[in-house]
């Protein structure tokens, strides 16, 4: 079938997006579901910085690629061997498909899944085959197995949890990357107790998300750090006690002098050495720092190594939020739904995909929260 999609071609092309036009909408093919695959009609697509790392060079991935693994949508047509959806079902994707049959998986680790990171490396999808080709016949690559900003997509089943049909998909979509991976920070990497002491710095859907998680729990206080004054704002209304611009040289100091000596958990949501170098120092000795964003590759971090032995620090990376997909979805959106997780207020605006490279420049400003591609 012939579609609409938004096809990256050259990586590292120069801001403004809006002129240069990474992007290309244009129509390509997508093959039919294969064995253990499903094709998904996309009704909304977030927009995430894992996206725009790919865009800017800064995560290396194959190219041509249809970029997007922020999904909701509804299922049209199913391969062979799957029985697990079925026709107008409603699905949300995830950007790591687990197998269920390798050790990490095996463990409860689906996010360190070793055939998923073979294939979203690759930018095939689990089974190693790809489905989506120019006009003309070549390969496109997927992106994290979704490849959402597109009219259509097929994924592998381990790339779906089904969810009921109540849930308006704008909301549903964040529930694949940001709600997953900064509550899941919060609940199964960290682990964090009712009532600890918090802070979040980088206020994206991420980070937002971690902070109305801890907020969950009561978390207290529950500090919230940006470079973005609106975005402070932000978070002082989805419940932080207080809140710091990172802008200011003297923020760790504040910070600390504010909680008696740091916080208990520190989650560095913004993918930057410096902000993870702040969440170290905001640390209270015997705390946790945690970390979910994703810097350059070879971006470098240092510490005082005595600090992790003479204050019994922990350093913890975060990746999908530690979560089990079928399993955590569904319970954060039974939180959701009884007022405990205000998602909805991570959701900046709706766009078109034509318009999809203007607001990549507005994502790389940090100038929005969560922007979605509506289908």
């Amino acid at each position: 079938m012939l579609m609409r999609a938004a096809v990256l071609r050259t990586r590292g092309l120069p801001v403004p997006y809006s002129q240069s036009l990474p992007l290309e909408i244009t129509e390509v093919s997508l093959d039919p579901p294969g064995p253990g695959e499903v094709l998904v009609r996309i009704r909304a697509a977030g927009l995430c910085h894992s996206d725009l790392s790919v865009i800017d060079g800064n995560r290396l991935r194959p190219v041509p690629m249809v970029l997007g693994h922020e999904a909701a949508g509804e299922v049209v047509a199913v391969g062979a061997g799957v029985d697990e959806f079925a026709a107008r079902d409603h699905v949300i994707s995830t950007f790591v498909p687990s197998c269920g049959a390798c050790k990490p998986c095996i463990a409860g680790r689906p996010a360190l899944c070793d055939p998923a990171l073979v294939a979203n490396s690759a930018g095939t999808l689990l089974t190693g085959a790809r489905r989506l080709r120019e006009k003309s016949g070549g390969d496109i690559h997927h992106h994290l197995g979704v490849s959402a900003f597109a009219e259509y997509a097929v994924v592998s089943k381990h790339s779906l949890v089904k969810i009921d049909r109540a849930l308006p998909f704008d909301r549903a979509a964040v529930f694949g990357c940001a709600v997953i991976t900064g509550v899941g920070a919060v609940i199964n990497t960290a682990k964090v107790p009712p009532q600890a002491s918090v802070a979040v710095i980088g206020l994206g859907g991420v980070g937002l998300a971690a902070l109305i998680g801890a907020r969950r729990l009561q978390a207290s206080p529950l500090i919230a750090v940006d470079l973005s004054d609106e975005k402070l704002a932000a978070a002082r209304a989805l419940g932080a006690t207080d809140t710091f611009n990172a802008s200011n040289a003297e923020c760790a100091d504040q910070i600390r002098s504010a909680t008696g000596g740091g916080v208990e958990f520190a989650f560095e949501m913004a993918g930057s050495t410096r902000a993870l170098e702040l969440a170290y120092k905001i640390t209270k000795r015997g705390g946790t720092t945690v970390t979910a964003g994703l810097p350059h590759p070879q971006a470098m971090f240092a510490i005082p190594q005595v600090t992790l032995v003479a204050e019994e620090r922990t350093l913890k990376g975060s990746y999908l939020g530690s979560c089990i997909p079928s399993r955590d979805i569904p319970t954060y959106i039974a939180w959701h739904r009884a007022g405990e997780l205000p998602v909805e207020q991570l959701l900046s605006e709706h766009v078109k995909l034509e318009d999809i490279n203007a607001a990549f420049d507005r994502l790389a400003s940090g100038k929005t929260v969560r922007q979605v591609v509506m289908f």
